[in-house]
């Protein structure tokens, strides 16, 4: 029976992260919002950020610098403009988060004055770390959710898939609004909305191991990409260098401020290993600290390396990092007597879909924000803390533009009714979890931390198989959670696949042994969709 249930907003937002909540609280006042969440509302990526965001609140520190850092990041490969607009809009924009309530860590100076404390991480010249303790994202999640809840004009659609995007069929560059998979009745509805915002996240599902949740599935690059907008530099995927290995603890994140507190790497007899590979030692940038740990597990034969700060006294350890510090006691791991097992793990989407310091994509109406969006300001490598700074910057400033635009009427092309008379359920959905893991497997050994010409040739045609058969599967039987998913993991290793076979060198993120020279001029790797507007 076909789907008959039809939403209408001003606004559908699909994400419930730092950058979907920041647009809807933007919005909310001069607008009628719907908040899709793939899971419950608090279920995504910033609950799990640790370290904190960057900004300048220092008087030492300057706005040059927090530019400079990150173009020195991001491999030469950072758009100048964008991370300028980024560093110079941070200080007001967290203020923003200030005046929700967001708890920054405090501290009191010489003359007993109340400032914020700042950390500092890997890549960064100064301390301009805003944080909740090793909590940050949580303290940002739970302050941003609780004033969406509150808002009459916020509406939360809890457990939805966004299927895909509907374009106006005489107006292509025009979006409509998307097809949605309601997880408890099982059934497909259609959302129309004036203006829609991608906020999905990331793509780190894509590989065996990654410090991401379960939701972070690339969904809103692949249907973008579907829709005809254009992604750039997917070749650029950040793995944390450290995660907690342990077969009991999934996904755990070390935070990189460990570091900045004074944390070295090392071998198991506790010998540091990190100024061989870089003056900065265990300061340096995510791209060159996680292949330094790649190469020393692969030389020593070892399953992982050590992140050792027992060194510092115990109360100051349990102060600043009392989530890692119970998360690694519970598994009988006290650090502050003894090292954290780590390796590292797919953290984090440099690239994405292609947007404008608008957060406009190729399409008129479609506004991608956060971690699925490609704005420049990461370049070949993302550095510490401007991720959670990216969300709420371009968040306000793609509700500046839609405000803009509030005129805007809504189309009313009648939009199919999706079809599943011809589809039945299916008994094989251990068909799905086998391409699902082997698509993970395939994506870590050939196209991880270090590849190659060969290694990335071999994903593409595993790829091009799966895609076959998940077609073919994706029209004869009803949607679910994890064929969606699957669906879109496999449209974003294909992106990721063929931004990395163009680049032909080394930098930041992306390593080739056939071409391990860095190439004089910085470009950007975009993969042109049907509706680009170059």
């Amino acid at each position: 029976m076909s789907s008959a249930v039809e939403h209408r907003c001003d606004v559908l937002i699909i994400g419930s992260g730092a950058a979907g909540l920041t647009l809807a609280l933007k919005l909310a006042d001069n607008f009628n919002v719907i908040v899709l969440s793939k899971s419950t509302l608090s279920e995504g990526s910033t609950r799990y950020a640790q370290g904190g965001i960057a900004a300048v609140f220092d008087e030492q520190d300057s706005i040059e610098s927090h530019v400079k850092d990150t173009l020195e990041a991001g491999a030469g490969l950072c758009d100048e403009a964008t991370v300028r607009y980024t560093a110079t809009e941070a200080k007001s924009c967290m203020q923003w988060l200030i005046n929700f309530g967001v708890p920054f860590d405090q501290e009191k100076d010489a003359g007993g004055n109340t400032r914020y404390h700042l950390t500092r991480e890997g890549g960064h010249s100064h301390r301009r770390i805003l944080h909740a303790a090793d909590a940050t994202g949580q303290a940002v999640q739970t302050t941003l959710q609780d004033a969406v809840l509150q808002h009459p004009n916020i509406h939360l659609f809890e457990r939805y898939n966004a299927i895909d995007l509907i374009r106006h069929e005489q107006a292509p560059n025009q979006c409509l609004g998307a097809y949605v998979w309601n997880r408890k009745a099982e059934h497909v509805e259609v959302i129309r909305a004036r203006f829609i915002a991608l906020a999905t996240g990331g793509a780190s599902k894509v590989y065996q191991y990654t410090s991401n949740p379960d939701v972070s599935s690339g969904d809103g690059i692949a249907m973008a990409w579907r829709a005809g907008c254009s992604v750039a530099n997917m070749e650029f995927n950040q793995f944390h260098p450290t995660c907690l290995f342990h077969p009991e603890a999934k996904n755990f994140l070390i935070t990189e401020a460990l570091r900045g507190e004074g944390a070295f790497l090392c071998h198991a007899d506790g010998t540091p290993f990190m100024h061989k590979f870089d003056e900065r030692a265990d300061l340096a940038p995510r791209d060159i600290v996680a292949r330094a740990i790649d190469y020393e597990m692969k030389r020593l034969g070892a399953d992982c390396m050590y992140l050792d700060i027992s060194h510092k006294p115990a109360d100051f350890i349990v102060k600043h990092f009392p989530n890692i510090y119970r998360k690694c006691r519970s598994l009988g791991i006290d650090i502050t007597r003894q090292p954290i097992p780590v390796v590292p793990a797919a953290h984090y989407s440099c690239g994405g879909v292609k947007t404008d310091f608008n957060a406009r994509t190729d399409l008129d109406n479609l506004y991608a924000i956060g971690e699925v969006a490609y704005t420049g300001l990461h370049g070949a490598n993302r550095m510490a803390s401007n991720s959670l700074l990216e969300c709420v910057v371009f968040a306000h400033a793609a509700a500046k533009h839609i405000m803009s635009q509030q005129d805007r009427k809504a189309f009313e092309q009648p939009i199919p009714a999706w079809d599943e008379s011809q589809v039945g359920n299916s008994d094989e959905e251990v068909v799905i979890q086998h391409n699902w893991h082997e698509l993970r497997l395939f994506m870590w050994d050939y196209v991880g931390i270090v590849r190659t010409t060969k290694r990335l040739e071999r994903a593409l045609r595993r790829i091009e198989l799966l895609q076959h058969e998940i077609h073919d599967y994706y029209a004869n039987f009803r949607v679910s959670n994890n064929l969606l998913e699957l669906r879109n993991l496999v449209t974003v290793a294909e992106l990721i696949v063929r931004c990395a076979m163009q680049r032909k060198e080394s930098r930041g993120l992306h390593y080739n042994v056939d071409y391990p020279d860095t190439l004089p001029t910085a470009s950007v790797t975009v993969l042109p969709g049907k509706a680009s507007k170059n």
